[in-house]
């Protein structure tokens, strides 16, 4: 998902719901603008609160419609249709509500007037977000930079309406007739010094092995993975049909963590990051002081020995700057891999866990056993480089180990704490943390992650085999 896309549809949203109050005040100016006899009446104070609670309740109710949903179609007439749709679902429940508290509100005007406005109103944004799109995608902003596999009547015809019809908002990189392994090595050649968004596999007659090798290529790299055949018989766990340029065309789709999903997680994450902070703040303040007081050194491990940045891998595999409370002897972290290399009980993957590590300060002991060292994350979550919950964080050169199935972990950001984290921490081995993880970045809900937030406690105070 594009970040201009969503942008556009983050919008819509407030938008609506200040549509919805300008029809409210638009109903009432007209009603009681002199032209007609007055029978109802109502404080303007009173009638402008009574429309500011409609236009939330309206606005919840447009959500649970699917009206922002960022998979509909991207015609006017569908889109015109989910409005009608919502506004008549948001009347009805007005109707119900004044039929049962009559004597607070009775202008039947106003009702229907507001119902009609509303959806004139909505109609008319939507019509140019649809125009303010068309102008970008002319002027090569915001376009989708694609891939495309296939040598079929259907491939010939999507590039050709892709390079005529610059509405569509997609551009063709590079075309592939196959996806054999030494096209596999060409398109990551590509990617290196070229911004691709996805990639489409538009030939019905690619061969299972090679459709399964594209998916797979698509999965590690990052990639929206789209095809138009359903050969995908395997490892499609969320498919989306589409139309695109008069052709039904399938997207895979790795996450319900897209779209709108990806706003609510991300409101989420700052809200419960600084209530956390705010009830945590006096525990790391204590932590700090102590840190201090326990050994020399800075307070937080934010640098290597050679006090170059500490990195840990993100979303996409981007890197970003990490921190946490240092429980370490200051600038010992390099025997992990030397001196203590022989001493790794993470025998089992890219991971490295030193049982009894002597590194550790006896403060480091204790705010590792509870996860305190941890708590400085959340600034992390603030600035935007984790969540609050996902797949753990690790170094580029554990990373660098992963399998290519291992990547998928990397679809979305890292949290503080994860499904595999409230499911046996580090006594899993690490492919049962990555089938976790995966299993939590596939089924991802808002609901999922308050649920493994009330379990972290429970885990954090949970013995454990490897401290």
């Amino acid at each position: 998902m594009k970040k201009s896309e969503l942008l556009l549809a983050t919008i819509l949203l407030p938008l609506d719901f200040l549509a919805v109050v300008l029809a409210g005040i638009t109903a009432y100016s007209i009603r009681f603008s002199g032209k007609f006899p007055v029978v109802f009446q109502m404080p303007w104070s009173d009638y402008f609160k009574l429309v500011w609670l409609v236009a939330v309740v309206w606005t919840v109710l447009f959500i649970f419609s699917g009206l922002y949903s960022l998979n509909q179609s991207r015609k006017l007439r569908q889109q015109l249709k989910k409005v009608i749709l919502a506004c008549s679902l948001g009347f009805v429940v007005l109707i119900i509500y004044i039929f049962f508290v009559r004597e607070s509100f009775s202008s039947r005007f106003i009702v229907l007037a507001g119902w009609l406005l509303v959806m004139i109103y909505m109609g008319t944004l939507r019509l140019l977000m649809a125009l303010l799109r068309r102008l970008l995608y002319r002027h090569g902003v915001a376009i989708r930079r694609v891939v495309v596999i296939g040598d079929s009547k259907t491939t010939e015809v999507l590039i050709h309406r892709f390079s005529v019809q610059k509405e569509l908002g997609y551009h063709v990189v590079k075309r592939f007739s196959n996806f054999n392994s030494d096209d596999a090595e060409d398109l990551t050649k590509l990617l290196l010094g070229t911004q691709v968004d996805e990639v489409i596999q538009t030939d019905p007659n690619l061969t299972k092995a090679e459709v399964l090798r594209l998916y797979d290529f698509a999965d590690e790299h990052q990639l929206v993975f789209r095809y138009a055949a359903d050969l995908l018989d395997t490892k499609v766990l969320r498919v989306e049909v589409t139309e695109l340029a008069g052709v039904p065309i399938v997207e895979v789709k790795k996450t319900s963590l897209d779209g709108w999903g990806r706003v609510m997680k991300r409101v989420f994450d700052i809200v419960m990051a600084l209530i956390i902070i705010t009830l945590t703040s006096p525990i790391m303040l204590l932590t700090a002081l102590i840190i201090k007081l326990d050994s020399r050194g800075p307070v937080f491990f934010s640098r290597l020995d050679d006090g170059s940045p500490l990195y840990r891998v993100g979303q996409g595999g981007r890197l970003f700057r990490y921190l946490k409370f240092r429980s370490m002897i200051d600038k010992h972290n390099a025997m992990r891999y030397h001196e203590l290399a022989d001493k790794n009980i993470r025998t089992d993957g890219p991971l490295i866990k030193i049982k009894d590590d002597p590194r550790i300060t006896k403060v480091g002991k204790f705010i590792r056993r509870f996860s305190i060292d941890e708590l400085s994350e959340l600034f992390l979550v603030l600035a935007g480089s984790m969540s609050l919950v996902g797949p753990r964080p690790h170094l580029p050169e554990e990373v660098a180990r992963y399998q290519a199935h291992h990547k998928k972990v990397l679809t979305i950001k890292p949290g503080i704490t994860g499904l595999a984290q409230v499911s046996g921490r580090s006594d899993l081995s690490f492919e049962d943390e990555v089938r976790l993880d995966a299993y939590y970045i596939e089924n991802w809900s808002l609901w999922l992650d308050f649920i493994i937030l009330l379990r972290t406690p429970l885990a954090v105070f949970k013995s454990r085999q490897a401290e």
